[in-house]
C-alpha cells in the first residue's frame, strides 16, 4: 500500500505504508465524545500509557458540541426569556421597556458555553497525560491504529501515524438518523444539529419525532415565539417514559402552545423557497393533509456512527441495528477491543457512555467494572422538567411484578408553592410484598436534580419507608420525593 508525501519542494513522492510514524500505547481510545474521553482519562489515571483519536476537531462528541450541552444552554435561556416576558409580573417584577430577544447574542451565549467545555477537556487531557491524536482513527490490523489526517481541520496530524496498542476502547458515538426522502439542508430542513444554530425565529416550525429531542427543541422555539407543531407517528410522545408521565407532558406541552398531531405518518417534506410543505396521513383513517412550515426539524432519533473506522476489516460483528456487538465486558470478537458508548447497544446517553468507559478502563486494568443497566436515569429538560429511572408501569405489568404506587403533587410542597412553580408531581413504584423501590417518575421543577435520590436507592435496595424515614431537609423540592414515598407504603403528610 502506498501514500502519497508533499515535500518543501512540492512534488509527490510514494513510500510504503509501513514507513509512517509508529507509537506504543497502552490504549488507544476511538473517539473523543463522553465515553471516549472519560475513558481516556480514567485509563490514565489507572497508570496506562493512554491515546485518544479524534476527528472532529474538538473534544466532547456530539453531547458538548452538537446535542447535550448546546441544547440546554438554548433551554435554559429561553425560558428565562420567556419568563421575562409572561412570569414575573405575578412576582412584583416590573420591567421597563419590551422585553427582547436578541438571535445572535442568544446563540452566542451558547457558543461560548460549548467553547468552554471542550477545551476544559482538552486541558484534562494534559492534566492527566493522554496522548490526544486530532485525525480519523481507523484499523490497520487489530492491535494497530492508523491516524490519518483530515482535510481542513485545524491541529490534525501532520501525516499518517500508526498507534501500535495492546487495547482498544471503540467509541465513535453515533449521528442523526435520516428520514427516508427527505433531504436536509440545515437552513429549512434541518436535524438537531442545524435547530442549535438557526439565525432567525421561525413563525412556523414543524417537528418529526415526539421523542426528548424534538421536545426539548419544540420547548425552546415555542417560548421565543415561534408555532410549533410535533408529529408522531406512535399514538403517544416521550417513547420510553411511563404512560401516565407521557400523557401529563402531553398536556402542559399544550397548555404552553405546543400543537400535537399524533398517529400521524410522515409521507414527505420539499423545500418550495422559504417554505417547507409537508404531507402527512392519518396512522388510523388514511386521510390526508398538506403543512406549511418555515423550518422543519427532523428528530427521529439517532443511529451507531461507524464511518471511517474499518471495522469490516476486522469482520466485527454489526446487529441489525448497524450496532457493534459485545458480550457483558464490552468486548468484541477481540477481548483487547471494546466498545462503549451510542455505538453499541442500550440508551444513546452521554452519561451511560461515561460510565462504561470508566467500567471499560477499569476492565483492562484490573479485570473489573460495572455499570448497572437498571439504574440509568432519562431527564426532558422541558419546563417543567420531566425524569425517571427503573421501571415504568407498563413494564412491570409487561413482567407480571405486582407493584404499589405512590405520588404526590408539587402544588402541595412548601418550596414549589413559594416559587410559583407548582405544576407536576412525584411519582414511586415499589413492589407490592418488598416495598422495594422499582421506579421513579418525576414531572416538576428540578426533576434532574432530584431523580439521583431515586437512582442512589435503587442501587442500594431501599424501600419506600427507607426513604421516607431519611430526613429531607425544609423547605425544598425533595420532600415531594419524601412525601411520595411515604404514599407508596402509607400515607403522606401533606397531601
Amino acid at each position: 500500500m502506498l501514500r502519497s508525501v508533499v515535500t518543501k519542494r512540492s512534488f509527490s513522492i510514494s513510500v510504503p505504508s509501513w514507513a509512517a510514524k509508529t507509537v506504543q500505547h497502552d490504549v488507544v481510545i476511538i473517539g473523543g465524545g463522553p465515553g471516549g474521553y472519560v475513558a481516556a482519562i480514567k485509563a490514565a489515571q489507572l497508570g496506562l500509557n493512554t491515546a485518544c483519536v479524534e476527528k472532529r476537531g474538538k473534544l466532547g462528541g456530539t453531547c458538548l458540541n452538537v446535542g447535550c450541552i448546546p441544547s440546554k444552554a438554548l433551554l435554559n435561556n429561553s425560558l428565562m426569556y420567556h419568563q421575562m416576558k409572561t412570569d414575573v409580573k405575578q412576582r412584583g417584577i416590573d420591567v421597563e421597556g419590551e422585553v427582547k430577544l436578541n438571535m445572535d447574542q442568544f446563540q452566542k451565549a451558547k457558543d461560548k458555553v460549548v467553547g468552554q467545555l471542550t477545551g476544559g477537556v482538552e486541558m484534562l487531557f494534559k492534566k492527566y497525560k493522554v496522548t490526544y491524536y486530532k485525525g480519523n482513527g481507523s484499523f490497520e490490523d487489530e492491535h494497530t491504529v492508523k491516524v490519518s489526517p483530515v482535510e481542513g481541520l485545524a491541529g490534525t496530524v501532520a501525516e499518517e501515524t500508526l498507534l501500535d496498542t495492546k487495547n482498544v476502547i471503540i467509541a465513535t458515538g453515533s449521528e442523526v438518523t435520516p428520514f427516508p426522502g427527505i433531504k436536509i439542508d440545515e437552513e429549512r430542513i434541518v436535524s438537531s444539529t442545524g435547530a442549535l444554530s438557526l439565525k432567525e425565529i421561525p413563525k412556523r416550525m414543524a417537528i418529526i419525532g415526539g421523542g426528548i429531542i424534538g421536545l426539548e427543541m419544540g420547548s425552546v422555539y415555542n417560548r421565543i415565539g415561534s408555532k410549533v407543531s410535533v408529529l408522531e407517528y406512535q399514538g403517544q410522545i416521550g417513547a420510553s417514559m411511563d404512560g401516565e408521565v407521557a400523557k401529563s407532558t402531553q398536556k402542559f406541552l399544550k397548555k404552553q402552545g405546543i400543537d400535537f398531531k399524533l398517529n400521524t405518518k410522515v409521507i414527505s417534506a420539499e423545500r418550495n423557497g422559504d417554505v417547507v410543505d409537508i404531507v402527512v396521513e392519518d396512522v388510523k383513517s388514511g386521510k390526508k393533509e398538506n403543512i406549511q412550515a418555515d423550518v422543519l426539524l427532523v428528530a427521529v432519533g439517532r443511529r451507531p456512527y461507524l464511518e471511517g473506522l474499518n471495522a469490516e476489516k476486522l469482520g466485527l460483528d454489526v446487529d441489525k441495528k448497524g450496532r457493534l456487538v459485545i458480550d457483558d465486558l464490552f468486548n468484541t470478537k477481540f477481548p483487547h477491543i471494546k466498545v462503549i458508548g451510542d455505538v453499541t447497544f442500550g440508551p444513546m446517553l452521554a452519561h451511560k457512555a461515561e460510565d462504561e468507559g470508566i467500567a471499560a478502563a477499569e476492565i483492562i486494568k484490573t479485570g473489573h467494572g460495572h455499570v448497572n443497566y437498571n439504574n440509568i436515569p432519562s431527564v426532558m429538560y422541558s419546563h417543567p422538567e420531566v425524569a425517571w429511572v427503573g421501571q415504568t408501569e407498563e413494564q412491570l405489568k409487561d413482567a407480571g411484578i405486582s407493584y404499589k404506587v405512590g405520588k404526590f403533587p408539587f402544588i402541595a410542597n412548601s418550596r414549589a408553592k413559594t416559587n410559583l412553580d407548582t405544576e407536576g408531581f412525584v411519582k414511586i413504584l415499589i413492589d407490592a410484598e418488598t416495598e422495594r423501590l422499582l421506579g421513579a417518575h418525576i414531572i416538576g421543577p428540578n426533576a434532574g436534580e432530584m431523580i439521583a435520590e431515586a437512582g442512589l436507592a435503587l442501587e442500594y435496595g431501599a424501600s419506600a419507608e427507607d426513604i421516607a424515614r431519611v430526613c429531607h431537609a425544609h423547605p425544598t423540592l425533595s420532600e415531594a420525593f419524601k412525601e411520595a414515598n411515604l404514599a407508596a407504603y402509607s400515607q403522606p403528610i401533606n397531601f
